[in-house]
Order: C-alpha cells, then sequence, then structure tokens
C-alpha cells in the first residue's frame, strides 16, 4: 500500500492537526523516559500501570490529562475495558472529553492486545480521518509508547485513513455512506467501533436520511462483526434532534449516561476542568437555543407554538377594573424558573405590566409580591395569587420575615384549581390570544434580562421540548384567573311604587 498523502482543508482538521503536533513537539522536548531503567523494572512498571487503566492514561497522555476526570468518566471506562462485548453510548457535553477518553481507551485496549480491529467512523470521510488522526501520532510521536511497546509505524500499510501496526492492530476511517462490508484484519474482523459526532444538523432535518444512515450502520457497519467474536460499540455525540442517530443508540445500548455542562443543580460536572466562570463566558457569547443544544442534550425548534413574542403600549394602571400578580413558585430544589407576572384585561387584550422570571430563592420570590404592590401602588386593586400547593414550612418562614420587613401583611391566595396537562393547557389558553395579538408584554420589558428569558420560554414551548416553562405556566396562571375570577353580582336596583294623591281645588 503505497503512503496517502491528504490535504487539510477544513478548520477542525487544522486545529486538530495544530493541537496534537503541538503536543507531540512538547513531549519530545520533556525528559520523560527513564533511559536507565532496567529491563526488569520496565515490564514491572508497564505490568502495574496496565493493571490500573487511570493511571496510564496519566502516565503516556501526561500533558493531555490536565484535569482530574470525574466519576462518570471513570465509571464509563470501567464498563468499557471490562467488557470485551459491549455498546456504551456517550450522550455527553462539549468540552466533556468524549474523543478524547475514547482516544485512550482504545489505544490501551490496542497496546495490551486486548483489541485488533477498530473502526473510526463518523459523518463523513474527513471528520473520521480528523478523529483518527491522534491515534496515529500516538504511535509515531508519542515517546513513552514507543518507548514501552515499540516503534508501530508500518510504512507501506500507514495512511491517514487507514494503517496498520507493526504489533498487527489496524484502524480504518470509514465515512457515513461508505463501503466496510467484509472489512478484515488478517482473520479479524472487527471487535471495537467507534462512533463519533455521526449526526448532522442537515441530517437531523430529515426523518428519512436518519433512517437512512441507522440501517446503513446497522447492516453495513455493525453487520461486519464475527459473532464469535466480541464487539465493543462506543457511541459518542450530542443530542442535537429530537429524532437523531444518539437516541436510537440509547434505545438499545447496554448502557448510557446523558451528561451536560452542568448539573441539575446549575453546577459545572467537570469543575477541575470548567469552571463556572468559564462556562458563563461561553454561554453568553451564544443564544439560548445553542447553549440548550450544545451543552445540556436539549435540542429546541424555536417558534412551534408561539411565533412570537408581541410587545406594545399599555394603559396606565387605573385604566384597569384589576390586576393579577401570578407566581409560579418552582417547587424543584434548585431546578425550575421561578415566575410571576402583572397581568391585566383592558377591552380583549391581556395587558402583562410586570415580570420576574429567574432561578432565585424563596425569599427574593416573596419580596417579587412587595415590589408587585408599590408598581401598582395602589392606581388598582391587585390580587396576589400563587400556585397551589403552596404553604410549606419555608414559604410561610419566608413569608413571616417578609411581613417584618416591609411591616405589612402579605394576602397571598393560593390557585387552588386541578390543572390539566401543562402543555395543552398553555397552548389552548395562550396561543389564541398570542396569535391574534391579544397577548400584550408591555413594551419597557423588552430587552430586560427576566424578559430574555420568558421570552426564550415562549418560543421554546411545544410538546416535547425539555426547555422551561415556567414563565408561560405562570402568564396561562394569570390569564385563566381573569378569565374565572366571580364577578360580584349587582342587586337589580329597588323600584318603589309611589301613591300619588289627588289634590282637589
Amino acid at each position: 500500500m503505497v503512503i496517502k498523502k491528504k490535504l487539510v482543508n477544513t478548520r477542525e482538521e487544522k486545529e486538530a492537526i495544530s493541537f496534537w503536533d503541538e503536543y507531540y513537539k512538547s513531549l519530545q522536548n520533556t525528559e520523560i523516559v527513564d533511559s536507565t531503567e532496567s529491563e526488569e523494572e520496565k515490564e514491572q512498571r508497564i505490568k502495574a500501570l496496565e493493571a490500573d487503566p487511570e493511571k496510564w492514561f496519566k502516565y503516556y497522555f501526561e500533558k493531555y490529562c490536565t484535569a482530574e476526570p470525574m466519576p462518570f468518566h471513570k465509571n464509563s471506562t470501567k464498563r468499557v475495558l471490562e467488557n470485551p462485548e459491549y455498546y456504551e453510548v456517550r450522550p455527553w457535553s462539549r468540552e466533556l472529553s468524549k474523543s478524547g477518553r475514547t482516544m485512550m481507551e482504545l489505544l490501551y485496549l490496542h497496546c495490551t492486545g486486548k483489541k485488533k480491529f477498530t473502526l473510526m467512523i463518523s459523518a463523513n470521510k474527513d471528520a473520521a480521518v480528523r478523529l483518527l488522526k491522534p491515534y496515529k501520532l500516538a504511535f509515531e510521536k508519542n515517546p513513552r509508547i514507543i518507548n514501552d511497546y515499540g516503534s508501530q509505524v508500518n510504512y507501506g500499510n500507514w495512511a491517514e485513513d487507514e494503517f496498520v501496526t507493526r504489533s498487527g492492530s489496524m484502524f480504518i476511517a470509514i465515512g457515513a455512506g461508505q463501503a466496510p462490508r467484509g472489512a478484515r484484519n488478517e482473520e479479524f474482523r472487527p471487535d471495537s467501533v467507534v462512533m463519533d459526532d455521526f449526526d448532522t444538523d442537515e441530517d437531523c432535518r430529515n426523518p428519512d436520511m436518519i433512517d437512512k444512515k441507522w440501517e446503513w450502520f446497522e447492516q453495513a457497519v455493525y453487520g461486519t462483526r464475527s459473532i464469535s467474536n466480541p464487539l465493543l460499540v462506543i457511541f459518542n455525540g450530542n443530542i442535537i434532534a429530537d429524532y437523531c442517530c444518539i437516541k436510537k443508540a440509547m434505545e438499545i445500548a447496554d448502557s448510557y449516561e446523558i451528561v451536560n455542562i452542568r448539573d441539575e443543580n446549575g453546577k459545572s460536572t467537570w469543575p477541575t476542568k470548567n469552571t463556572e466562570e468559564m462556562i458563563d463566558r461561553v454561554l453568553s457569547k451564544i443564544s439560548k437555543a445553542s447553549q440548550q443544544k450544545e451543552y445540556f442534550n436539549n435540542p429546541i425548534i424555536l417558534g412551534k407554538v408561539f411565533k412570537k413574542i408581541y410587545f406594545g403600549k399599555v394603559q396606565p394602571l387605573n385604566k384597569y377594573k384589576y390586576l393579577i400578580a401570578y407566581t409560579d413558585p418552582s417547587y424543584k430544589k434548585n431546578g425550575d424558573f421561578k415566575a410571576m407576572f402583572i397581568i391585566g384585561k383592558y377591552k380583549e387584550q391581556y395587558h402583562v405590566l410586570f415580570a420576574r422570571c429567574r432561578k432565585t430563592t424563596v425569599a427574593e420570590m416573596i419580596s417579587w409580591q412587595f415590589e408587585a404592590i408599590r408598581f401598582v401602588n395602589d392606581r388598582s386593586a391587585l390580587y396576589l395569587f400563587i400556585e397551589y400547593p403552596w404553604i410549606d414550612t419555608d414559604l410561610k418562614r419566608e413569608i413571616k420575615k417578609a411581613n417584618k420587613k416591609y411591616n405589612r401583611m402579605l394576602n397571598l391566595k393560593a390557585d387552588e384549581r386541578d390543572k390539566p396537562d401543562k402543555f395543552y393547557r398553555i397552548e389552548s389558553n395562550l396561543e389564541p390570544l398570542n396569535r391574534d395579538g391579544n397577548l400584550i408584554f408591555a413594551d419597557y420589558l423588552e430587552g430586560t434580562e427576566d424578559m430574555k428569558e420568558v421570552q426564550f420560554q415562549f418560543l421554546a414551548l411545544s410538546p416535547k421540548s425539555r426547555a422551561h416553562d415556567d414563565a408561560p405556566d405562570a402568564v396561562e396562571g394569570g390569564v385563566w384567573i381573569i378569565n374565572n375570577k366571580p364577578v360580584v353580582k349587582k342587586e337589580p336596583p329597588k323600584t318603589y311604587n309611589l301613591k300619588i294623591k289627588k289634590q282637589r281645588y
């Protein structure tokens, strides 16, 4: 086989190759191999390292392993390395080292002779070659691997997209739709398959394309295996659409764990690498939809139910017969947003005059009620409602503190209705109003941080969306209260029969 030259065209390929080239240059400029070590000492050291994969990773990729791995890393690696026949799916966020950890695992398995033939598969051939590049460079330039396992460069079988090491390990890069049928490394069929970034945005817009790619994977890729020889499948990627290949892989996997850039408590899932300040910086530069898709495995298509939010002029507060301040308190610990809105009805329109929507404390949420009172300032009747069930210990304690602080009693009334399904309730009650331009947010709210979150939650609403929906839920609650508030019945006017005496003249 002739050594192939390949032009580097894409930005991703250039960045990947530049990273690994610089990485190995830095290794070569460092004394990391003990030339005085005896063969017996070397053999004992290698044996000890192979007995502890995490130490093996750190020794052979010392400058790459810059942050202590988390339990989800270690647990996944344990499953992969201890089960020759296994199907592991990693729907992990960007920046959680899906590809890097997989590389170290596969190199460990090949260097220790546990695997012989790996297929590296991605959305296209160029992407697959880029992902295979660090494997090839490790055999070519990693001083510690060369020192302990020998030179592996096998000239004549050493191309960018396909190579065989001197110890007999084979690696092939394949793009979606290519033909790996019949792939063999002497008597071996593939015993390991890495699927990395197999889904693309374009493909996920067409369910038929996803079905086609999945059929290709099942038949042309998975079908290359030997039934009698164990196969390891590692499927890496983000969940970038409601219908995508990685979700299909999760359905049949032996194991998977969804790991986002932040956990359910809003904290970094890999704090030794990704600090809160770093995450904040990165997320601040992209849209909420992109944040959810790339870093939280939560693909969102905006505008499925609410196409847009309408802002406009509203009436002076004294023009509204009464106003409803409705609060959605978010009972999940550190979970959903707390939301509160003041809503008034003017003719056929519902006007949102005041908005709060934040992940915050119960104490701050209670302070919003007093903000609402000051905002209205007796210019209209104001009724304070909160979603039921609301009488819990924390809330009662915070109300008591707030009453003392503001020197007045807070009269919160519970919305005790038996609510139907949240999505359909919001859609049926608010979408027609919004579509007809009868749900108006005050123009002075536009651009505020609270309103940005409110707007995103409205636009992200859909039956399958996992985006927060506390804002539309609270607005729906306020509108419902307005529509169902008992009307005080006025007594009919009394009539009096007056007997008029005739006067005689």
